[in-house]
């Protein structure tokens, strides 16, 4: 049996299991956009604060609103009141998300500090009273549309408690648990132990999504195939990288795969520029993307020549000149 395959998650169905996970300052919908033009089955937003939400704080113009080709997609919230996220998910009614995902795993500080984020793994009653909350919006204003929660181990290596926090989401209704195996500790340092995607697979009811170290399709066919998760979440490693799912998705259909050539690299490259000037003018644009064409332009012949001239490009001209579109 193929390990690409459709996945199931509360009421939705998606035809495959390759998904982009969340990750702030990256996962716009400019770069959605280019991870779906290369496979990627299903997209979520970087995270949405909860009380910024709640209190007409958030720029929604920018973080919420689809890309014209995300056919399905998630909107990711972090909060730590449960109040505050059920009136934060109610609000997301008018942008029609086909899943709600709480994130219960980032470790930056500024997150952290308020109780949101990898905080809730030292409080798993809190975390599960957060799930009922938005599953409770779900089903009043966004139709019933399934909530996921994204976790991490532990908080440190002494509280690896994922076990009993994916149990409890579950429990309170989350219909789909996604795990990142490091703990808040640990950051992004170390490895990850796919082992305990492994157990949380084995332990739950719902369907386990696993993250972490998937810098490659044969990461991701080894996870998948070691693991026995329903779905794999390319983080990092679609960074500068959006090739990395349609890759993958040859590799598992067909035990074999091609990587882009330097010309596809770049265009896709300029693409994502376009979009993001698009919604975010052209000057944020130009400045931003400079660390993408860098990571977009690794390894490729001449490519240390390259970066030299796009880290000064300060418009889509200059760009469109020295990458020779």
């Amino acid at each position: 049996m193929s390990l690409y395959k459709p996945i199931t998650i509360g009421t939705l169905t998606i035809p495959g299991n390759l998904f982009l996970a969340p990750v702030a300052g990256y996962s716009d919908r400019a770069f959605r956009s280019v991870c779906i033009d290369q496979g990627a089955d299903f997209t979520c937003t970087e995270m949405v604060s909860s009380e910024a939400l709640a209190r007409n704080h958030v720029r929604t113009e920018i973080l919420l609103p689809r890309a014209e080709n995300e056919v399905r997609y998630a909107v990711q919230l972090f909060g730590a009141e449960p109040d505050v996220m059920y009136r934060a998910a109610l609000l997301l009614a008018p942008w029609r998300p086909e899943s709600v995902d709480i994130n219960c795993g980032c470790p930056v500080p500024k997150v952290v500090k308020t109780g949101a984020g990898s905080a809730l793994m030292r409080s798993p009653d809190r975390l599960g009273r957060i799930v009922e909350a938005v599953v409770r919006a779900s089903k009043e204003a966004l139709g019933g549309v399934p909530v996921t929660v994204k976790l991490r181990s532990g908080w440190d290596a002494a509280s690896l408690n994922y076990g009993e926090c994916g149990r409890i989401a579950a429990e309170s209704g989350a219909a789909l648990v996604g795990l990142h195996p490091r703990t808040r500790t640990q950051g992004y340092a170390g490895k990850s132990d796919w082992s305990m995607i492994s157990d949380l697979t084995s332990r739950l009811s719902v369907p386990v999504a696993g993250s972490g170290d998937l810098f490659s399709p044969e990461d991701a066919e080894r996870m998948l195939r070691e693991t026995r998760c329903a779905a794999v979440m390319f983080a990092r490693g679609a960074m500068g990288n959006p090739f990395i799912f349609s890759a993958t998705k040859a590799l598992l259909s067909n035990e074999t795969w091609q990587g882009p050539s330097s010309r596809e690299r770049l265009e896709t490259a300029f693409r994502q520029l376009t979009l993001l000037s698009r919604d975010m003018g052209e000057g944020f644009a130009c400045k931003e993307m400079r660390k993408q064409f860098c990571a977009y332009t690794k390894g490729i012949s001449g490519g240390a020549a390259l970066r030299n001239r796009l880290i000064h490009a300060d418009t889509i001209e200059d760009y469109r000149v020295i990458i020779e579109i």
